[in-house]
């Protein structure tokens, strides 16, 4: 049985806990999109950068995803506002929603995120 694809992110010291996040470039069924890759509690965790309230990118500029106390991932358009270990809505217009879970791992230095059925890589 082949490994599962991973696909460079870049250096995990460029991610720090409750700070900017990191943008990368997928395909969401098909379409042009993106992931990221935030860090909560030292921990890294990766979604599709789409809110679940309303299907569009999160982050008020690029790589700010947290909210002003570091705890939450935060939509900028209507202020959903998500757990970051889980993806799942913590307040806001995303009542009983999600982020889409983008498998992330961290090893010598670098992050690394998996596709799935859904989130794709950009053929080049």
């Amino acid at each position: 049985m082949d490994a599962p694809e991973e696909l460079l992110i870049g250096p995990a010291d460029a991610v720090a806990s409750g700070g900017k996040g990191v943008r990368f470039a997928v395909l969401a069924g098909g379409q042009a999109a993106t992931g990221f890759v935030v860090r909560h509690e030292g921990k890294a965790y990766a979604y599709l950068n789409r809110c679940a309230h309303v299907p569009i990118e999160l982050d008020w500029a690029e790589g700010e995803f947290f909210e002003s106390s570091g705890l939450y991932l935060m939509c900028s358009t209507h202020g959903a506002v998500y757990v970051p270990e889980s993806g799942l809505c913590a307040g806001g217009p995303c009542k009983g929603g999600r982020l889409r879970p983008i498998l992330v791992s961290e090893r010598d230095g670098q992050l690394y995120w998996q596709p799935d059925d859904y989130v794709t890589p950009v053929k080049k």
